[in-house]
């Protein structure tokens, strides 16, 4: 059952007990997702935290031209806030978001509502501490990123992506990365050639 990876996954950080587990069961829903289908699209708002089991995500703006940005990926063998997706500025200020959100492949995920999320963080303090930690996590390495885009060259932040998302290399097109960095498939291609090279040498 998918539900017994997320207690696996939270036992990573602190026991369970009965009880917590019989909650976690409770609370959380499992679904479906085929490729290229939504859980988030813009103007909605983002009442799920998302839990991915199996498969791939990415969470993306599209501007005003049409241009898609892509902001996260998430897949089932990433870092452990790697796992988690949710337009986090959505789901607690219950705004409209930017974002959409869309699985890459076929996707098993569970998914969990605010009001019994923050149930959760009332009445087990340790959810409250792991999703803390999540969150900070997450903001440090947005700011890493506005970090890179400011003062880093499309290599540097390519390397930067090849740490956090190694296992996502090559599972993702060219294009789709490309939007992450902020350049051209045309130029991500030279960019790979310029490293094997340099490997080879």
């Amino acid at each position: 059952m998918a539900i017994s990876q997320l207690i696996e996954y939270f036992k990573q950080y602190f026991p369970l007990d009965e009880k917590e587990r019989a909650e976690i069961t409770l609370l959380f829903v499992e679904k479906q997702v085929k490729r290229r289908h939504f859980i988030l699209q813009q103007g909605d708002l983002c009442q799920y935290y998302t839990f991915v089991v199996s498969g791939c995500f990415k969470m993306y703006h599209v501007d005003q031209k049409g241009v898609e940005h892509n902001l996260q990926f998430v897949a089932e063998n990433g870092r452990p806030a790697d796992r988690w997706i949710a337009d986090l500025s959505s789901f607690y200020s219950e705004k409209p978001s930017l974002m959409y959100i869309e699985a890459m492949e076929p996707s098993t995920i569970l998914q969990i509502k605010k009001a019994d999320l923050l149930y959760l963080f009332i009445n087990h303090h340790k959810f409250d501490r792991n999703f803390r930690i999540i969150t900070e996590q997450k903001y440090v390495e947005l700011q890493n990123r506005v970090l890179e885009n400011i003062s880093s060259t499309g290599e540097q932040r390519y390397q930067s992506f090849l740490a956090q998302y190694p296992h996502l290399a090559n599972r993702l097109p060219n294009a789709q990365i490309a939007s992450y960095l902020g350049i051209t498939p045309e130029f991500l291609s030279k960019i790979r050639k310029s490293i094997v090279s340099k490997d080879k040498s």
